[in-house]
């Protein structure tokens, strides 16, 4: 497996190619929904150009040193949204689909949880791996040799507050 290093700037233009497909392809959505961590920027920025209400569902399955290792799925008991209700078309956003354990878990977790409020789904991520069983509709960038991607914010997994210096 080899490694993909991206900087903030690579980061924020891949978020701006994934906001134009999906622009681009005509859908009419009224929800984004992101997953964190991983989807948390990239559907902060989305729920900002399209003007949407963004949900958050908590997730988690990586642990161990470098946070490389996966684990089981775990979800957060409810999303976080503002809004009454979930919208009818929900977009569904992370960072990357690798396995695509989590985008297929979740998919049955939001239908179970508000498929009375859903009427159609679509998932949006920057980076898609091949090794992944379920393919995303949106993405910027397929990833053949399933790469470990270094994304800028993991220098903050490991600095603690006493690392830093104030001004």
């Amino acid at each position: 497996m080899s490694d993909l290093y991206v900087s903030w700037t690579e980061y924020y233009e891949k978020i701006e190619q994934l906001a134009a497909k999906i622009y681009y392809s005509q859908w009419e959505f009224n929800q984004i929904v992101c997953l964190a961590r991983g989807g948390l920027r990239v559907g902060d920025v989305l729920s900002r150009i399209f003007d949407l209400p963004m949900a958050i569902l908590a997730t988690s399955s990586y642990r161990g040193t470098g946070k490389q290792a996966r684990s089981s799925l775990t979800f957060a008991r409810d999303l976080t949204m503002t809004t009454p209700n979930l919208g009818s078309h929900v977009l569904l956003v992370d960072d990357l689909v690798d396995s695509g354990e989590s985008l297929k878990r979740t998919l049955i977790w939001l239908d179970r949880h508000y498929g009375f409020y859903i009427d159609e789904i679509r998932s949006a991520v920057i980076w898609y791996k091949a090794c992944s069983a379920i393919v995303p509709d949106y993405y910027v960038d397929y990833l053949s040799d399933n790469p470990w991607i270094h994304q800028p914010f993991e220098l903050y997994e490991e600095m603690k507050p006493s690392d830093l210096k104030l001004p």
